[in-house]
């Protein structure tokens, strides 16, 4: 199984990312932003964490206008799978892959530090590996987390399990609450909080694991 990380300047959760799903058993290619053409053969393409052109005009914007996020959206229109981390998150609704916007955190702060979350919908190859209503913790690290979009469209997520993750103690001002959603196919995700901080022992804590195990698993098994 192949895995894609994208790479911009200003990234510094690639490596990071690329370590996870390579220990969840995929191959992976680091992808930098300024190629027009995706490797062949991938099943699913991550945008990680950082600052992408150092956070300028708008976080993520200039991120979504780079060669390869065309090649990104083209991809997932076709039905791949991408998710995106915190920054990637922040691309991912630049491009308008996912709905709504993030803004500057409630608290005018930026906030590192684990987060408790509540596991929503387990109906995606991405949080299959959970129970629904599981409590997992997870690293948030942000300025531009602050998850907002109209109150319709909030209701319309919920109505169709679309919210993956929701922060137990809200850090950053979140409409509803919410820390992660997914496309209407089900196939795109972006979440604030960074899985791959917490997926192995020697992070201390094993929570995001499942995230990576689970998406692999939906390959070996199709």
């Amino acid at each position: 199984m192949r895995a894609g990380v994208v790479v911009f300047p200003g990234s510094n959760c690639d490596r990071d990312m690329a370590v996870a799903l390579k220990n969840a058993g995929f191959d992976v290619s680091m992808i930098w932003h300024k190629n027009t053409d995706l490797p062949s053969g991938l099943d699913v393409i991550a945008i990680p964490g950082g600052f992408s052109f150092g956070d300028y005009l708008r976080v993520g914007a200039i991120a979504a206008r780079s060669p390869i996020c065309q090649s990104v959206i083209r991809f997932a229109d076709a039905g791949g799978y991408v998710f995106g981390v915190c920054n990637g998150f922040q691309v991912l609704t630049e491009t308008g892959l996912l709905p709504g916007a993030l803004l500057r955190n409630a608290g005018l702060k930026y906030v590192c530090r684990h987060e408790s979350l509540t596991v929503r919908s387990t109906n995606s190859a991405y949080t299959g590996g959970y129970s629904a209503g599981q409590q997992i913790t997870v690293p948030i690290a942000h300025h531009d987390g602050n998850y907002n979009l109209p109150q319709d469209d909030v209701a319309r997520l919920f109505d169709e399990d679309r919210v993956a993750f929701t922060y137990d103690n809200n850090p950053n001002g979140s409409v509803a609450d919410i820390a992660g959603v997914l496309s209407e196919n089900r196939r795109v995700l972006g979440m604030m909080p960074h899985p791959e901080r917490l997926a192995e022992e020697a992070h201390g804590g094993t929570d995001g694991k499942p995230f990576f195990a689970n998406l692999f698993d939906q390959f070996v098994s199709a």
